[in-house]
């Protein structure tokens, strides 16, 4: 196993991970009518995310397996608080759930945002991974509704972790 910042150059293989493991992990959390509206616009890669410098790749051999990372900037609003981050896109290959790929990646991005001075992060988690992030030590606040473009919104859960 092993954790590295994405680059340019893993936009492919993010995108290919996203795109195979949320219509995957997150149909039996959600009816249809919500994911046929939804998948097209979260699984895909953000290529100003997947280059931040705080997005991270966990690889198997030079397979990305799992991905994820934080930013100051609130998704899909921007507007930044000094001392809060927020968790970004985390993805895992469905064939690597309950492996300890994910949990690895996650102790990674707190440390990163630790180091950065980040006090409090955020996560806009799927109802699928509230047990995970719940798991790493995050707290649920509350039901939420994420907009994705005018007209549909996403059901996700806020959860808060204290560093």
């Amino acid at each position: 196993m092993e954790i590295r910042p994405t680059s340019r150059a893993d936009i492919p293989a993010v995108d290919a991970l996203l795109a195979r493991s949320y219509p995957a992990l997150l149909k039996s959390d959600y009816p249809a009518s919500i994911l046929v509206t939804a998948l097209p616009l979260i699984s895909r890669a953000q290529p100003e995310l997947v280059t931040c410098g705080t997005y991270f790749g966990c690889y198997d051999g030079d397979a990305i397996v799992s991905a994820g990372g934080w930013t100051r900037s609130r998704p899909g609003r921007g507007g930044l608080q000094k001392d809060v981050g927020h968790i970004r896109h985390v993805v895992s290959d469905p064939r690597y759930v309950r492996r300890g790929f994910g949990r690895a990646l996650m102790t990674h991005v707190l440390e990163n945002a630790r180091q950065a001075r980040v006090r409090r992060v955020l996560c806009q988690s799927t109802r699928t991974a509230e047990p995970f992030y719940a798991a790493c030590g995050f707290m649920r606040q509350r039901e939420i509704e994420v907009p994705l473009q005018p007209g549909i919104s996403f059901p996700a859960v806020l959860m808060e972790i204290l560093l």
